[in-house]
């Protein structure tokens, strides 16, 4: 059933959004947060588990020391507080990928709470995002529906259970209601859930790929009438899995509770499946509150006891924050605001510090990213990471211009024969022959050739439209296959011609 929709600025006319995040992050551990089994992805179905994480009698859980320090770095990266003492919890809930019937987790004595982080959107304005909580959890396990078109439930013939991924740990980052954000609501949503990707990434302790699911957004959305003090009633579309699903399911799900609003109805708090064939959600469950969980203390763990000394152990392996590193980088490569920005947004900073510390320049190191390598992973429709281009790369490819052994023109295909697996890029311009041609006896020939087929463009320069030789450059780098060093032919045609240059 298609739903209907209030154009989105006509719904902001009327009502303000108010939103909430929780973030799942995937924590990169060895090993899941209770069992010893190996926290892997990718591994052959149902083979990293153990009793423990299947749940099965008289088995008993131990915490991963690790888990909770990378869950305290989080949360001290947030600006929380963190807790002296906190407990785990049961969440009693059946679904065939919680084997245990409950998942463990944290209620009402999170790790880390009372946080902030400050959001810096496109233009420049700052927006903070206060942070309720986060908490200790562990990851449920996979389901792959089989037999449907769509790879989800509906419509599936049957669905198959991998529990490799059942107790893998887990911080959930819940923040406190977001309002104000008004027309830059979706946008707020998309540069906050990549700001946490950046911060766990950053921190290490998680992969941090949307595409595996090791970052995963609940968004919540209501709308409340403006001047009102009343929230709406919210609905949470799961498990967002990409930035620019998160932004566009916040603005289909505003548009969509504009409309119910709008007809009079009430809207339904529930958990909504987001649609990214069609950019829309559909609705999933109603909405369970916590009272339905039936939460009580995890009898089978100990209290997390934490120290002042512990926390400022951890507190001193913080990284530089990432919003401070982007001012400092972008002081020290001298880009404009709007340069860095289209950095920011592609997400090539770390692609091009890298290549700056392997040698290049600043300027150098944005043209390639920026430019050349950027243009082939969008034609490629992947991630420029993804390409296999390295900042090593760069630096060689760029050596070989400076050195005029080749020039940008060259360097382009050099890259695309490495990227085909031929080799480092001087071993591709050894085997395929590519320098420049530099021989001016060879360069000669070719400009005698042409100029003897073009004696009007001749007679232009020699009448001093000396610009005029650039229609000479043409049929020379044809006949020396583009490998003809442009700045060297017009140094010998105005020698020829008995001019200067």
């Amino acid at each position: 059933m298609t739903e209907e929709l209030v154009d989105f600025d006509e719904a902001l006319e009327k009502y303000d959004p108010v939103l909430g995040f929780e973030v799942h992050v995937e924590l990169n551990t060895k090993t899941k947060m209770f069992s010893d089994a190996p926290n892997a992805f990718g591994d052959v179905p149902n083979t990293n588990v153990t009793p423990v994480d299947l749940g099965l009698p008289g088995v008993l859980p131990v915490v991963n020391k690790t888990a909770v320090e990378y869950s305290i770095l989080i949360g001290l990266a947030l600006n929380c507080k963190i807790a002296e003492s906190c407990r785990f919890a049961r969440k009693n809930y059946f679904y065939p990928d919680t084997p245990k019937n409950f998942q463990t987790s944290q209620y009402d004595e999170p790790i880390a709470y009372d946080g902030y982080i400050d959001i810096e959107l496109e233009d420049g304005e700052v927006f903070r995002v206060e942070i309720e909580r986060a908490h200790m959890e562990e990851d449920a396990g996979k389901l792959t529906h089989m037999g449907g078109s769509t790879g989800r439930i509906q419509g599936a013939e049957f669905s198959l259970v991998d529990y490799n991924r059942a107790g893998v740990p887990l911080v959930e980052i819940v923040t406190k209601p977001i309002v104000g954000a008004g027309k830059r609501a979706p946008e707020l949503a998309r540069t906050y859930v990549g700001a946490i990707r950046e911060i766990v990434k950053n921190l290490d302790v998680s992969d941090a790929k949307m595409e595996r699911g090791n970052v995963r957004c609940d968004a919540n959305v209501s709308l409340m009438l403006k001047g009102a003090d009343k929230f709406g009633t919210r609905s949470e579309t799961k498990n967002v899995n990409s930035l620019r699903a998160v932004e566009h399911a916040v603005r289909f799900e505003i548009e969509r509770h504009a409309a119910v609003l709008e007809s009079g109805q009430k809207v339904v708090q529930e958990t909504r499946h987001w649609h990214e064939d069609t950019r829309s959600t559909t609705s999933g469950r109603p909405k369970s509150d916590a009272d339905d969980y039936r939460y009580f203390p995890e009898p089978d763990l100990v209290p997390v006891v934490t120290t002042p000394e512990w926390i400022e152990e951890l507190r001193a392996r913080l990284p530089e924050p990432p919003a401070e590193r982007r001012k400092r980088l972008k002081a020290e490569w001298g880009y404009s605001d709007a340069e860095f920005r289209d950095v920011v947004n592609a997400g090539m900073t770390d692609l091009i510090s890298d290549t700056i510390a392997a040698g290049a320049s600043p300027a150098v190191a944005r043209k390639w990213w920026m430019g050349v390598v950027s243009g082939l992973a969008k034609t490629q429709d992947v991630d420029a990471a993804e390409l296999g281009v390295t900042p090593e790369t760069i630096v060689e490819l760029q050596g070989l211009i400076d050195s005029k052994k080749i020039n940008d023109k060259i360097a382009r295909q050099v890259l695309d024969f490495v990227l085909a697996g031929e080799g480092t890029p001087s071993e591709v311009v050894e085997k395929r022959s590519l320098a420049v041609v530099n021989d001016d006896s060879a360069l000669g020939a070719a400009i005698d050739e042409a100029m003897a087929q073009m004696p009007d463009v001749v007679a232009k320069i020699q009448s001093g439209k000396v610009q005029a030789i650039g229609a000479l450059i043409g049929p020379v780098m044809k006949a020396t296959r583009g490998q003809a060093d442009a700045a060297r032919v017009r140094e010998i045609v105005l020698e020829k011609l008995g001019l200067e240059g």
